[in-house]
């Protein structure tokens, strides 16, 4: 085949126009199947400037060249792609191959790499094409480029032909599977651990129904730090928790483990939301400088048909009540965790009987073709239409804000029902409550007011006993050091019996050893010891709560052993 008819340009070289220069070529140097050699010739010896002259890059012999590079060469021509030239390298990679017959037979490994359709294209086009980083047989790696070129067929005829220059990136291609590989490990690791540190099992409090559900961003993005918990803070009421550290890998997930970690605990000391986030507001700054969270934490507590809540820069809280309405819990909230120098307040939101909350994390709305109110706005309208269980609801919000596998950021939801009970299922979950005025005939009236109500609600006489002892010596201790307005508060469930006095002053009781002279001290220690679990908190309003609560018999605390009532 006469190379002199043909031309292309390689990917990397540009023609220097500049610098061509008239040339002859001698006669008996040109043959078919050959480059002829290109000669300069002058009209003198010795160039003007002293040095000897540099051929064009038009004046180099072409298949020399092409014989030499590294890089495989392959030249087709026609329809059938019919193989003209393979150079050196080629021929040294995959071994000789027949000129003349299709590529499909006599270049078996660019079907393999899938380039056939690739030359079609390019023939059609015009125009060149690359693949990049393609396994050829032998497990080699090339980078390849199809250049459209024309190729001679006849003395004045011509046919489209494709030029094919494969790049050896094997190097190059396996440090790049060693870097995935050592991210896939890493993420898999981060997945490892943020699963970890989520709830394995979430407690379930006797007056909601609660469901959460967390995925992980899809396979080429880095764990994120969302998180959610749910505590059970006794007396009825219980703690809920959903938060976002910002950044990914590893860092984020141990960052959010630790701040889990410390919502438990300082959930524990029955805090109002507010509190408990400039408590984990000042943790973030001492935990990491640089990092910051956002976060939601909430309370509810059956007595009062309220989510009271608190919000450190996270997304509202949505909840649906019994006829479908949404309302959106958008104030207060205060800048994320870790900024410092901010008092949070709390507020509330109603959440009575049939209401469903939402508590999630920016993965499920935000888009990055959308705004971010736009996505909540979905959310709500999904909300609205979603019935049936908590676990149910989560994952009919994960469809219908278009969560999959491969999402570009992780998703964590909270979903809490409070039930509207009915029928025999109401009767399990009773109210009663005696305002005491104080005096003398507070005691009794108390005593009295606990059994007979204890007595309606057929509990056995042990129960019965222990209920209103526990009665009793809370009352008796909130007559001697506390103030008016006082209540006393029976509640039960499904589980457990829970006796609550209420007044006016602020401080609230320890359990302490009282010495045989002592006139008081027992009270609080009698509860301890005959109550399943007993507790106290500050009111929103001012004054305090005082709580005992009784397990049930065969239906003892979730998260905590039973015990039997009248054993210590």
């Amino acid at each position: 085949m006469n190379f002199t008819r043909w031309s292309a340009r390689l990917p990397g070289t540009q023609r220097r126009a500049a610098a061509r220069t008239e040339h002859t070529v001698t006669p008996d140097r040109r043959g078919e199947g050959s480059v002829p050699a290109a000669r300069v010739e002058r009209q003198s010896d010795d160039p003007p400037d002293g040095h000897p002259t540099v051929p064009a890059v038009d004046d180099l012999p072409t298949r020399e060249i092409l014989d030499r590079i590294p890089a495989l060469v392959a030249l087709v021509h026609g329809p059938d792609h019919r193989t003209a030239y393979v150079n050196d390298a080629y021929t040294k990679a995959f071994g000789a191959r027949p000129l003349g017959e299709p590529a499909r037979a006599s270049l078996p490994e660019l079907d393999a790499l899938g380039l056939l359709p690739l030359l079609d294209q390019v023939l059609r086009s015009s125009r060149p094409r690359t693949v990049k980083s393609r396994k050829a047989p032998g497990g080699r790696s090339y980078t390849i480029t199809c250049t459209p070129v024309a190729v001679p067929s006849g003395a004045e005829r011509s046919e489209g032909g494709v030029l094919i220059f494969a790049a050896d990136v094997t190097d190059h291609a396996e440090a790049g599977e060693r870097l995935r590989a050592s991210e896939r490990r890493q993420r898999e690791t981060a997945v490892t651990l943020q699963r970890s540190l989520l709830p394995q099992e979430l407690e379930q409090p006797d007056d909601l129904r609660i469901a959460a559900v967390y995925h992980p961003g899809g396979t080429e993005t880095a764990v994120g730090g969302d998180w959610y918990d749910v505590i059970t803070l006794g007396g009825g009421r219980t703690a809920l928790v959903i938060g976002d550290v910002m950044g990914r890998g590893v860092r984020a997930a141990a960052v959010m483990g630790q701040l889990r970690t410390a919502v438990r605990a300082y959930a524990r000391l029955d805090l109002p939301p507010h509190e408990v986030l400039q408590l984990l507001d000042g943790l973030a700054t001492e935990i990491d400088p640089n990092q910051i969270a956002t976060c939601a934490y909430a309370v509810h507590d059956p007595n009062e048909g309220r989510l009271v809540y608190a919000s450190a820069g996270h997304l509202p809280i949505l909840v649906r009540d019994e006829s479908g309405t949404v309302l959106r819990a958008d104030e207060p909230t205060g800048p994320p965790l870790g900024t410092g120098g901010w008092t949070h307040s709390s507020g509330s939101i109603p959440l009575g009987p049939g209401s469903t909350a939402v508590f999630y994390t920016d993965g499920l709305v935000e888009r990055r073709n959308e705004d971010l109110d736009e996505g909540i706005a979905a959310l709500e309208r999904a909300l609205s239409g979603a019935t049936g269980t908590p676990q149910v609801v989560c994952d009919r919000l994960v469809r219908s804000t278009g969560v999959t596998a491969d999402h570009d950021d992780d998703v964590a939801v909270l979903v809490l029902q409070h039930p509207a009970r009915t029928g025999p299922d109401s009767e399990l979950f009773r109210n009663a409550a005696l305002e005491l005025l104080g005096g003398v005939e507070a005691a009794p009236r108390a005593r009295a007011f606990a059994s007979g109500v204890l007595t309606s609600w057929r509990f056995p006489p042990e129960l019965h006993d222990l209920g209103v002892l526990a009665a009793s010596e809370l009352v008796a201790n909130s007559l001697q050091h506390g103030t008016p307005p006082m209540r006393l508060r029976l509640r039960r469930t499904d589980r457990r019996l829970i006796v609550e006095v209420t007044d006016g002053n602020d401080h609230l009781p320890r359990r302490r050893r009282a010495d045989p002279a002592d006139e008081s001290g027992r009270g609080i220690a009698i509860v301890a010891t005959i109550a399943s679990n007993w507790g106290s908190r500050r009111a929103p309003g001012g004054g305090k709560a005082v709580w005992c609560e009784f397990a049930l018999p065969g239906t003892p605390c979730p998260g905590r052993p039973e015990r039997r009532p009248g054993t210590a």
